[in-house]
């Protein structure tokens, strides 16, 4: 029976959650923007890991994102050494931050969505107005 549920994701998920709490207790720089880890990939030999964020409640210029990405890879070492007192692990994966571009891309959709359906209830509208 294959494993559904391998171990590189289950670090990965334990990573998520404690980087979340760290950033959010530890991390007292003023520039740090309001940051959601959204995801957590791990390679096989757990040596690296892709953290995914995304800013929340701020806007998401590129300097903006810039900048915190580069206050992250920054407090890599001190969240590294944190990770390692918390997880029960022999080595803590070397972590490699990346902005999550897909809520943003995401709620983009969602707008034209909502745009095409309401350009189409006018024109059924006037369809409709112009057949009585």
């Amino acid at each position: 029976m294959a494993k559904e549920y391998s171990r590189t994701q289950r670090v990965g998920d334990q990573m998520q959650r404690e980087l979340a709490q760290l950033i959010q207790r530890e991390i007292k720089d003023p520039r740090l923007g309001l940051v959601t880890i959204t995801a957590v990939e791990v390679s096989r030999d757990l040596s690296h890991a892709k953290v995914f964020i995304t800013l929340m409640g701020q806007d998401e210029d590129q300097a903006a994102i810039t900048d915190n990405l580069r206050i992250l890879n920054d407090a890599n070492g001190f969240l590294r050494m944190q990770l390692g007192k918390l997880m029960k692990l022999r080595s803590v994966p070397q972590m490699h931050f990346h902005y999550d571009a897909s809520i943003r891309r995401g709620a983009e959709m969602y707008s034209l969505i909502e745009r095409a359906l309401a350009e189409d209830r006018k024109r059924e509208e006037r369809d409709d107005d112009g057949k009585e």
